[in-house]
């Protein structure tokens, strides 16, 4: 995945009809970033948070996680995104564009010895159908820099699908490592 293809990706997503709130922790901070340095993202980005410290994000789900880094706890915080998108966002015609949240949380290569996997959880809601996206990483095959592009890359390649376009970038995998997707 080049910075070239990334930008691409992003001018879409922008020029996409879809407003989006977007909460991430652990990982895929990256993506926020991303959408920032590509003129564009007032018309796309409602909100951005980064719960990072556990309290945060029950904080910002209004509830406790029953499972913290995992596809249920992605699935809640893009629920949790996408309500939040609607009250930011209540001013405008619903008609005028598609509203979304999107959600990233993952356990990635730290600079402690971590028990567990190397994961990523990203979903996408819009209020009537979502997806969830799990990708566990081989551990000690990427630092973390390498792991949050991934990671990055998976919250954008949502927000490409929520907002009906193709494009994607390519994530560079290891020969055991596959995308598994879920709907709700």
């Amino acid at each position: 995945m080049s910075d070239s293809d990334i930008s691409v990706l992003i001018r879409a997503i922008h020029d996409a009809d879809v407003r989006a709130c977007l909460v991430v922790t652990g990982g895929g901070v990256s993506a926020v970033g991303a959408l920032f340095a590509v003129p564009g993202a007032s018309r796309t980005v409602i909100d951005a948070q980064i719960p990072y410290a556990r309290a945060a994000l029950d904080a910002y789900l209004g509830a406790a996680a029953v499972s913290h880094v995992s596809g249920d706890e992605a699935r809640a915080m893009s629920v949790a995104a996408h309500a939040r998108a609607m009250r930011l966002d209540a001013g405008r015609d619903p008609a005028a564009s598609m509203v979304i949240g999107v959600s990233c949380t993952a356990a990635i290569a730290t600079d402690r010895e971590r028990r567990g996997e190397n994961r990523c959880h990203v979903a996408w809601f819009n209020g009537s159908a979502g997806k969830v996206y799990s990708l566990t990483m081989l551990k000690g095959a990427r630092d973390r820099a390498g792991e949050e592009a991934i990671c990055g890359a998976m919250v954008l390649n949502a927000m490409a699908e929520a907002s009906g376009l193709e494009q994607r970038v390519q994530i560079d995998l290891n020969d055991s490592e596959r995308v598994v997707v879920g709907t709700f």
